[in-house]
């Protein structure tokens, strides 16, 4: 069969999207964090309420969700690329 491999169990961690998110969720999430505090920061300056850095964190766990699968599909497509040379 050309072409096809059989899956390793001893593949590369960075290979699951899943592995690699739980990986980089932590810090996307405090960059998620500190993105909407500082949003917060500028709204302020137009009128709108503060956003507490509390509100911030809470807020940041859900919305890390996407990010981080964002980041990490764009970290796999750097590690298949680098691989690849």
């Amino acid at each position: 069969m050309s072409g096809t491999r059989s899956p390793s169990k001893t593949a590369p961690l960075t290979e699951s999207l899943w592995k690699l998110g739980a990986i980089l969720w932590p810090f996307v999430a405090g960059a998620v964090a500190i993105n909407l505090f500082l949003l917060g920061l500028i709204l302020r300056s137009a009128g709108w309420p503060n956003i507490a850095p509390v509100t911030a964190l809470w807020w940041s766990l859900p919305l890390s969700l996407p990010a981080t699968w964002a980041a990490a599909r764009w970290a796999r497509s750097l590690i298949r690329e680098a691989e690849a040379d």
